[in-house]
Formats: structure tokens, C-alpha cells, sequence
């Protein structure tokens, strides 16, 4: 079916920012975060996300109870979401699936801590183009903080192959003159180094705010697609969204044609 290895879908519902899965989470719901797993996994992630969200008053019990919840019904890998190390680090003691950390940004502090923690659980691990000083505004900015994550990991003897690099998406309707930039550092991320890092994109950050979010969203994807993404977190149960990712791979000649397609790729 596949010619090159296809779009790495990491869904991004299970997440306490959402007002089902907050609730989930507070009363201790396994049958809310259980359905949402196995929800995402049918329409096409390949991984999931999990994030407590900003109202947990317990993010390290919180994380925990997720991680557990999900693995008893999918041994799928799972992003362990959280700009807080010590969730991460909770959320590992209890994995037993494959595991990606998500995210370090370009601080030495961040990296310090979160590459030995990727390479102690054999994790992959997200790096964001972003650090203290804020968030890049030109292409060449964000060039230089994936560089910086890099070299860190080349001297920390992180595999690179196991490494994201995310150029950090801005919404559209305040920053719709870096989309560009945005686009153009997903493909020159890819020249940093040999092997290469892979790249990966929040797709709902380019909507958000917006009145046409799955439009702006799907074709921001397929866009990115030509220019080289290999993952993305974003929501699998927009299906308009899922089947442009498709045919986006289906025309870059990354799948076999069949008139049944949309449903090849997802029986895969």
C-alpha cells in the first residue's frame, strides 16, 4: 500500500483543556478516556496524546492515572504532554507502551533535563523552535534554535532519528505573514544534520481563533505535507482533515492508488 513511510497522526484529544475530558479526569472517568483513545485510533492515530490540562490541581497523580487509564486499551505510543518536566517525568514511571516526550524547547535547562529522560526510557522526544526569549519571528530564528537542539543531542548521544523538530505554529489571523517562514523551516529543518531530525506541527494552533478552523487547518497540512512534515497532532475525527492528509500523500506518490484509498489507509 505504502510506497514511503506515511504521516506519523498523533491525536490530540485527551486533554483537560476540553471540557469532557477535564471532567473525566476530575471524576476519575476511565470510560470517557477509554472511548476517546479508541475513537481517535479508528479514524487514523497512529499515537496519542495525553495532557492534563491547565486546571489540574494534581498533574503528577493526574498523568499517571491517564497514562494507566489508555494503556489498558491500546498499547499504541503516547505523547506525555506537559511543559512542566516533573509530569513528564511521572508520566514515564508508568509507561509500558512506546513513548514520546513532548516537548523540550531550546533552553539548556529544558535539555538538560528532558534529553537524559528520553534517553533513559528510550523515548523519542518533540523539540520546539522556541526558548525563554519568546517565540521566533523569521525563519532564520527558528533555524538557529532547532540547531541548538541538535547539537545538544548530538553531544548527549540522542539518536537524531528519534527527534521531532516543531517550527511552532502561530494562529493565521495575527501572524499570517511567518505561514511562510513556518512552511519553509519544516523543509530546511531537514538539512540541519545526517541523519536527519523529523517534523512535526500543533496543527490546531494555525486556527485557532478563527471561524473556519478545519479549512484553515487542512490546508495548512496539506501544504505542509509538500514541503516535507512527516507528523502532526491534531484531531482524527475531522475527517475532512484526515482524508486531505491522505490524498495529499496519495498525489506526493507516498501510497498505491486504488479507488478505495481512503479506506485502504485506514484499514492499514
Amino acid at each position: 500500500m505504502f510506497l514511503e513511510k506515511a504521516m506519523f497522526i498523533i491525536g490530540e484529544l485527551i486533554n483537560g483543556m476540553y471540557k469532557n475530558i477535564g471532567k473525566a479526569i476530575k471524576e476519575k472517568d476511565k470510560a470517557v478516556i477509554q472511548r476517546c483513545a479508541l475513537d481517535q485510533i479508528k479514524a487514523g492515530a497512529d499515537a496519542l496524546d495525553i495532557n492534563c490540562g491547565p486546571v489540574s490541581k494534581d498533574p503528577l497523580s493526574d498523568i499517571q492515572w491517564l497514562v494507566e487509564t489508555v494503556q489498558e486499551v491500546t498499547d499504541k505510543p503516547l505523547a506525555l504532554d506537559s511543559s512542566k518536566p516533573k509530569v513528564i517525568e511521572a508520566g514515564l514511571k508508568v509507561i509500558k507502551n512506546k513513548v514520546i516526550i513532548n516537548s523540550t524547547t531550546a533552553d539548556q535547562e529544558k535539555l538538560e533535563i528532558l534529553v537524559p529522560l528520553a534517553k533513559k526510557y528510550n523515548a523519542k522526544l518533540i523539540g520546539l523552535s522556541i526558548s525563554a526569549k519568546g517565540i521566533p519571528q523569521n525563519k532564520d530564528q527558528r533555524l538557529e534554535l532547532a540547531a541548538n537542539i541538535v547539537a545538544y543531542c548530538v553531544e548527549a548521544g540522542f539518536p537524531l532519528e528519534d527527534l521531532y523538530l516543531d517550527p511552532v505554529l502561530l494562529p493565521v489571523n495575527v501572524a499570517q505573514a511567518q505561514q511562510k517562514d513556518i512552511l519553509e523551516s519544516i523543509r530546511e529543518f531537514k538539512i540541519i544534520s545526517d541523519p536527519s531530525p523529523k517534523t512535526i506541527v500543533g496543527l490546531s494552533n494555525v486556527s485557532q481563533g478563527t471561524k473556519t478552523r478545519s479549512l484553515i487547518n487542512r490546508t495548512f497540512l496539506t501544504m505542509a505535507i509538500a514541503y516535507g512534515l512527516d507528523s502532526a497532532i491534531l484531531d482524527p475525527l475531522d475527517k475532512d482533515l484526515m482524508d486531505s492528509a491522505i490524498t495529499a500523500e496519495l498525489i506526493l506518490n507516498k501510497q498505491i492508488y486504488c479507488d478505495s484509498y481512503l479506506e485502504a489507509y485506514r484499514r492499514k
